[in-house]
């Protein structure tokens, strides 16, 4: 694997599923989009691994979503536009084994589809969350829909539609109950770790039909916001040329909050 490790500690029946691409951010381009599908197929079908901790290497960043160099093939039509991050988490490729995403740096844009799909968050305080699309001409379709099922609606709403001029800080992700744990700097892996070795300790049959019970509560609402989304995003986003001068325009400042 090229952008992503993984590793499996035997004796307490976790893994750790690390995106490492720091110098990109550890945004996700076509390979590791295969890579991430294909760990998430193998863990099924191993049984010595009961519980699994997401992470991103380095301290800049959790993961910032699809890279922009990433060149997806697209058929001219809007009826069957593809996007590319669609199923790269756990629950869409039939997991339910528990996730938890210790989140460490910038967390923003497509990396809401893996944290949408992850059990929960335990975060480091330097953690920021950003949903950029609205501020470079894009409609935030699918990633808004994961995060209204994660966060109190307003919420979720001023996250997609402030764009880059707004972070929450993870004192506030804390607050609003985004992220069930804010530990010292540096501690978010092992903390996620340490609840990951609790969890993988119980019954496995109990803890993964209360994975997918718990994610039942959400489907329907997830099923009917998705299916809305292809049409969203074909009638609102920009031409790509135009998308690309806006980042190309982007300001650096925001605000955290």
């Amino acid at each position: 694997m090229t952008g992503l490790r993984v590793t499996a500690d035997k004796d307490t029946g976790v893994a750790v599923i690390t995106l490492d691409r720091p110098r990109r951010l550890n945004a996700v381009d076509l390979a590791m989009r295969d890579e991430l599908i294909d760990a998430w197929r193998e863990l099924r079908f191993d049984d010595s691994v009961r519980a699994v901790v997401l992470t991103g290497a380095g301290e800049r960043a959790f993961c910032t979503g699809l890279d922009r160099d990433a060149v997806v093939p697209q058929p001219d039509s809007p009826y069957m536009a593809d996007d590319p991050l669609l199923h790269i988490g756990p629950k869409s490729n039939d997991l339910w084994k528990p996730v938890i995403a210790a989140v460490n740096g910038m967390a923003c844009g497509g990396a809401f589809y893996l944290l949408g799909e992850s059990d929960f968050l335990v975060a480091d305080p330097a953690a920021t969350f950003f949903d950029p699309h609205t501020t470079y001409g894009m409609v935030s379709a699918y990633e808004s829909v994961l995060m209204a099922q994660l966060m109190p609606h307003g919420e979720a709403a001023r996250m997609a539609l402030t764009g880059t001029a707004e972070r929450i800080s993870a004192e506030r992700a804390h607050a609003v109950g985004l992220v069930t744990e804010l530990t010292e700097p540096g501690g978010a892996l092992a903390a996620a770790t340490a609840a990951a070795t609790v969890i993988a300790g119980y019954p496995t049959e109990g803890v993964q039909g209360t994975v997918r019970a718990l994610w039942a509560a959400k489907e329907a609402a997830l099923k009917q916001g998705f299916a809305q989304a292809p049409h969203l995003v074909a009638l609102g986003n920009l031409p790509l040329d135009r998308q690309a001068e806006l980042f190309r325009a982007r300001q650096p400042e925001f605000r955290l909050r």
